[in-house]
């Protein structure tokens, strides 16, 4: 008599229209004068946005402090706009420009 095998759970469906699940990515840059606490001042509006950060390269060349993040918003509750007026913010009082774009929008912007 052949063995019957175990059910097998049922592959995830692929979600569509607005409450879909996808993966979001952005490009946020800071550029500034090198001092203590952008990396953690940054970082912290992005955890408390639920962001998780992807990937990030960060260089210190004499005074200047540069950082390129990409990061995935696709867990945030919070809209691109809001988003982009809580890094600002923060960007302001670490004294650093803080720019985000869509990363569409980053690659358009950079294609040759």
């Amino acid at each position: 008599m052949a063995r019957k095998q175990p059910a097998r759970p049922a592959a995830p469906k692929a979600e569509s229209g607005a409450g879909a699940a996808k993966a979001e990515r952005a490009i946020i840059t800071i550029i500034g004068s090198d001092r203590v606490g952008i990396i953690a001042g940054i970082s912290s509006v992005l955890a408390d946005a639920n962001v998780n950060i992807l990937d990030i390269s960060q260089s210190v060349i004499r005074e200047f402090f540069t950082m390129i993040m990409m990061v995935d918003l696709a867990g945030s509750p919070l809209s691109f706009h809001a988003l982009r007026e809580r890094i600002t913010r923060k960007g302001e009082e670490l004294s650093v420009r803080v720019e985000i774009q869509r990363e569409e929008i980053f690659k358009a912007m950079h294609r040759i």
